[in-house]
């Protein structure tokens, strides 16, 4: 049998994802619920502390507890990164998730700082490079309004990137069509990626930077960009808050076995 406080955090679970309580609506405080004879005021906290550990609500002093904002950003895959967006147009990859969200945006919600590091494991396995290797880091903060949606840093070879856009630490994206279009003018015309994406619990620092509730997990994105000849120009770590983004791909359904035949 679920003990008390279990029960009453899902009877509260249940109607908000029924819509019997929307987005913004505060659920009643804890004083009326003890009064009205739901449990002690332990019991309560804890049913508040699980939903809000689930994603469900958010707690802050001063305005009680009240149902999240549940619409998900799109967080598209192959079509953010569509040349025609970047190339021959303006829309950057997280305007193009905005774009497709319905979404309002500014270019300078993204902000950024570049640096010089060296490079660790994970980095020099990406970059194809020695382990300590000095490479630009442009390391990114993207909000929605003022509320952050993830981080991403990419790194990048000096050869690639030294004197472009991509190095400039103004705020916003690297120009018009941001970093991908910068590597294109430079004669390095992106082909193909490859993505790696799971979920983990976030740092003390990550908490901060995202704004993370209580018990929201992260998405951790590893992104590998290449040209057609397989040279390395980018790579790319992002930090997602996991309840901000609904990740969409579409995508040809391959079939090897047809491929082959067609190769014999």
């Amino acid at each position: 049998m679920a003990p008390k406080w279990r029960d009453l955090a899902d009877r509260f679970a249940e109607q908000i994802k029924t819509g019997h309580l929307l987005p913004g609506a505060p659920l009643p405080q804890i004083r009326e619920l003890v009064e009205a004879g739901e449990g002690s005021k332990e019991t309560v906290h804890k049913a508040y502390k699980a939903l809000e550990a689930e994603g469900l609500v958010t707690s802050t002093r001063g305005h009680g507890t009240v149902v999240r904002q549940r619409a998900a950003l799109k967080r598209l895959g192959i079509a953010r990164y569509d040349k025609a967006k970047w190339r021959d147009g303006e829309e950057v990859a997280f305007i193009a998730d905005r774009v497709a969200s319905g979404r309002a945006y500014k270019r300078n919600e993204q902000t950024q700082t570049v640096s010089r590091v060296e490079a660790d494991n994970l980095i020099a396995e990406g970059l194809g490079v020695p382990v300590g290797s000095e490479v630009y880091a442009r390391a990114r903060l993207v909000k929605e309004g003022t509320q952050p949606t993830h981080a991403l840093t990419s790194y990048y070879r000096p050869e690639h990137v030294a004197g472009t856009r991509i190095v400039d630490p103004t705020p916003g994206p690297a120009g018009r069509g941001g970093g991908y279009r910068v590597l294109y003018d430079a004669g390095y015309e992106i082909d193909h990626m490859r993505e790696a994406l799971f979920a983990r619990i976030p740092t003390a620092d990550e908490v901060q930077l995202l704004q993370l509730p209580a018990g929201e997990p992260v998405v951790e994105l590893h992104r590998t960009t290449y040209t057609a000849d397989g040279t390395v120009v980018e790579f790319a770590v992002g930090v997602h808050a996991a309840s901000r983004f609904a990740w969409e791909y579409d995508f040809k359904v391959p079939d090897s076995a047809q491929d082959r035949k067609g190769q014999e």
